[in-house]
């Protein structure tokens, strides 16, 4: 299974017991179906005893995702014995679990020999831990069905649903590895889920938690992203953009593998500053990738036309790749996939993510944001990738408040604020950080036109600018005429 398998490091060790837990709904038995299917199209034999569901359920379900169980899949319903349920052959001077557990495991045995598969699930072990009664039992029985399989040789992935006894870990002793699956039920949005490994003896997995889904075809496993396990060769240039007055004030413009912040309250061009950069990779005859939180797509393929870019024409040339993010549906594990697949399946060189606001509705809490955002800058940096990330601040004017404080993640810090002076709402930019080289630390006023952002000069007659009320210290110089 595509992403478990990066998990654990190539996947189950065939001989052995697994353990899979998880409360009602995580998708254990999604799993498991996949896993007997893989062994079977490998032309094993298989076989899915099932305690709790019935056979025509679990056909059910694998039909909901488009499959049809081969008949190297055989599905065992281990149901009561009918002597069991008739109240007139129950024994009185034996307890009816002890009958009841040895004959559950006598049948289990019975149809194992019958078709002797290589790959074995059972479902649940919750039956099996109420029939014993005891945890010692328990344990016994446990270990009694372990030394069984691995006598044959069978790979077994025993499902517990959490129901009798949370507490009780028995099985995770006697297990070669246990995986967890949880779900999570946020305030807003679908319920989102994740899985852990918690022991895999003799294997170095990837250990954390891991964003997962039950989608249409199985399950999709995003495993966490560790930057340090990528790494390329790249030359750090520095890249110029096409702007000369924005490239004096970058200082020449932006290295290869750095990242770029863009902060400033709404509507002061964000977002219009980013396009002119994806323009400018793909003038270079490079490819980018943009995925935007906050704005509709149709609205920003206009938009951008007003400035002479034309985003669909990117698109349609393969040049571009841009997608509609919506927060409430994606966990931060699958972004961090689908900014991976542009870069690695798309070889885009430019992301622009617009913007962090709409990315953190996505996350729990702001630190576990800092801790993602971290994992993903320095994974694109390793790439060569220019990131650009923009943050809406609170407020318009005067003091500004931040949702996040990334600024230290970012290499470069863009700055935008509004300002008023002669009567007008004007717009400043200023670099105030940039680790890959030198960049001014002038103040320049811009305007969003039909060609694009005009910055003008330096603006040397004012003070207090990135205050949002500036004092006019000369003859307001660099102040840019309005073409109105």
């Amino acid at each position: 299974m595509t992403g478990l398998d990066d998990i654990l490091a190539g996947g189950l060790t065939r001989g052995r017991l697994f353990l899979l837990e998880g409360s009602p709904g995580t998708g254990k038995t999604t799993i498991a179906t996949q896993f007997l299917m893989a062994g079977a199209a490998a032309g094993e034999s298989t076989l899915y005893i099932t305690l709790s569901e019935t056979a025509e359920e679990l056909r059910d379900g694998a039909a909901s995702h488009g499959w049809t169980l081969a008949p190297e899949l055989n599905v065992y319903e281990l149901v009561p014995p009918e002597s069991l349920l008739d109240a007139e052959q129950q024994q009185s001077l034996l307890y009816s679990s002890d009958l009841e557990l040895g004959e559950t495991t006598k049948r289990i045995f019975e149809a194992f020999e019958r078709i002797k598969p290589t790959r074995v699930v059972l479902d649940s072990l919750s039956e099996i831990r109420l029939l014993a009664q005891s945890s010692l039992r328990y344990r016994r029985q446990i270990l009694a069905l372990k030394h069984y399989f691995a006598k044959a040789d069978a790979t077994v992935l025993m499902l517990d649903d959490l129901t009798a006894d949370v507490g009780d870990k028995t099985v995770h002793s006697v297990a070669h590895a246990v995986i967890r699956l949880e779900e999570l039920s946020p305030n807003y949005g679908p319920e989102r889920r994740r899985l852990r490994v918690l022991k895999y003896r003799g294997r170095k997995y990837l250990g954390g938690y891991h964003d997962f889904i039950i989608a249409t075809g199985g399950i999709r496993v995003f495993p966490r992203l560790v930057a340090a396990d990528y790494k390329t060769d790249f030359s750090r240039e520095i890249v110029a953009v096409d702007n000369a007055p924005l490239n004096a004030l970058l200082g020449g413009g932006f290295a290869r593998g750095a990242s770029t912040l863009i902060l400033g309250p709404a509507g002061t061009g964000k977002s219009l500053l980013t396009l002119g950069f994806v323009k400018a990779a793909v003038d270079r005859g490079e490819r980018a990738a943009m995925f935007v939180f906050d704005e509709e797509l149709g609205l920003l393929f206009e938009r951008a036309k007003g400035l002479g870019i034309d985003l669909q024409t990117m698109v349609d040339a393969g040049n571009l790749v841009i997608e509609q993010v919506d927060a409430a549906e994606l966990s931060p594990g699958e972004f961090s996939e689908i900014v991976r697949v542009s870069v690695e399946k798309h070889a885009a060189r430019t992301v622009v993510v617009d913007s962090l606001n709409g990315y953190q509705a996505a996350m729990p809490e702001e630190q576990a944001l800092i801790l993602h955002m971290h994992e993903l800058l320095q994974y694109l940096n390793r790439q060569g990738v220019m990131t650009f990330l923009t943050v809406a601040q609170h407020g318009l004017v005067g003091d500004m408040k931040s949702p996040v404080d990334v600024t230290y993640l970012a290499d470069t810090v863009i700055l935008l604020r509004y300002f008023e002076a002669r009567g007008r709402v004007r717009r400043a930019i200023s670099v105030v950080k940039k680790r890959t080289g030198p960049h001014e630390d002038t103040i320049r006023e811009f305007m969003i036109g039909d060609d694009g952002i005009t910055l003008g000069e330096p603006l040397t007659g004012f003070q207090g600018v990135l205050r949002g009320v500036p004092t006019l210290v000369g003859d307001g110089e660099g102040l840019l005429v309005s073409k109105a």
